[in-house]
């Protein structure tokens, strides 16, 4: 009886052990992977000029980006948001950005605000693409028109900068302005 009792316990903290141990593990890899998303996350947002980073808070659960915190307009919203999705694991991002202070009375500050967040889009995807050097490249945007100024140092850095600029939302159209240099 004691051979069977000895028996039935070591079978049971097997099992239990045997049980846990995974989803401890996936617990753990699902854990650390959030918190690197938030640390790029929190890192993307603040390297944007045109963002107060310090008054915009992020949490990753499972691959979710929550945004909460204060923004001054719906540009900033949309552009913090459209920041966040561009970072490689990021399944969806959940934004409830408050704005604080919406004054967006003219076409022009409309105009403007676009421009910027299109600029900030297009650099950011430059420094997240190891293919492109985006501390060579200047962006300027104006009424949804891009120019892309400065150097490359092949046909293929070139072809990549002008498609990313291309396949952002609210560009009209790319004025290429790049010079290929050689190394």
């Amino acid at each position: 009886m004691k051979t069977f009792i000895k028996t039935l316990s070591a079978f049971a903290i097997a099992g239990a052990l045997g049980l846990s141990a995974p989803s401890t593990a996936s617990d753990w890899k699902d854990k650390s992977r959030d918190a690197w998303l938030d640390g790029k996350a929190e890192t993307i947002l603040l390297m944007n000029t045109n963002l107060n980073s310090f008054d915009i808070n992020t949490d990753v659960r499972k691959g979710v980006v929550t945004l909460t915190g204060d923004v001054n307009n719906e540009m900033e919203r949309e552009l913090a948001e459209e920041l966040v999705m561009t970072l490689d694991g990021v399944k969806s991002v959940k934004n409830r950005l408050v704005i604080i202070d919406d004054n967006r009375d003219d076409n022009s500050n409309d105009s403007t605000l676009t421009d910027a967040k299109v600029e900030a889009v297009i650099e950011t995807r430059y420094l997240l693409d190891s293919e492109v050097s985006a501390l060579d490249i200047d962006v300027e945007a104006e009424n949804g028109v891009v120019t892309l100024s400065g150097m490359v140092s092949s046909d293929t850095e070139h072809d990549l900068a002008i498609a990313i600029a291309e396949n952002t939302d609210d560009v009209k159209r790319v004025i290429d302005d790049l010079q290929v240099v050689s190394d």
